[in-house]
């Protein structure tokens, strides 16, 4: 499904709304990274086929924030983002298919928390419905990439894995916050 862009006028906005769009478009910089990373890494055909098909979802929605959010008011750190992104795929693609599919579970478990603060908040604190809408259209692609990587995945995670996704959850909490400022 394509999302449109929701219209929003920066000037009368309020900041904490501008700093959350700044950690959304963060944060889909990161997904395209890591799908990126994903492919640049991996060699199994089930595994490129997610990552494309993945990509392109992060894809439109990079280009649905930077419709939205005036480039002046982007993130600052945008190469760590590309950085951190690329590493989050590539690594669990050095490693192999579960790695992946683990990891695109959670990456996607948090962005769908994160989405759904925001938009709780939208609906008590603004009354802009459009913009609401869009990022509850993202977050459905979001969770629908969290399903189809829960479903891909095999086994119990081994402590190294459990520790990887430990780290990459505290990761894009930090992220979060230093999206938000920066």
């Amino acid at each position: 499904m394509r999302i449109t862009a929701a219209p929003f006028q920066a000037d009368k906005s309020p900041s904490w709304l501008i700093a959350d769009l700044r950690s959304d478009h963060a944060g889909e910089l990161g997904a395209v990274m890591i799908y990126t990373g994903i492919l640049a890494v991996s060699r199994d055909g089930a595994v490129r086929e997610f990552a494309r098909e993945h990509l392109h979802t992060e894809q439109q929605h990079l280009e649905l924030m930077e419709s939205v959010l005036p480039s002046s008011l982007r993130s600052k750190a945008q190469l760590p983002w590309r950085a951190a992104g690329w590493l989050i795929g590539a690594l669990p693609a050095l490693i192999g298919e579960h790695w992946v599919y683990a990891t695109i579970e959670a990456v996607e478990t948090f962005v769908d928390e994160h989405y759904s603060e925001q938009i709780n908040r939208l609906k008590s604190e603004t009354s802009n419905d459009s913009l609401r809408g869009m990022l509850e259209a993202c977050r459905a692609d979001e969770i629908a990439h969290m399903h189809d990587a829960a479903a891909r995945r095999r086994g119990t995670p081994s402590l190294a894995l459990t520790l990887w996704l430990k780290t990459v959850r505290w990761g894009s909490k930090a992220a979060v916050v230093v999206a938000r400022t920066l």
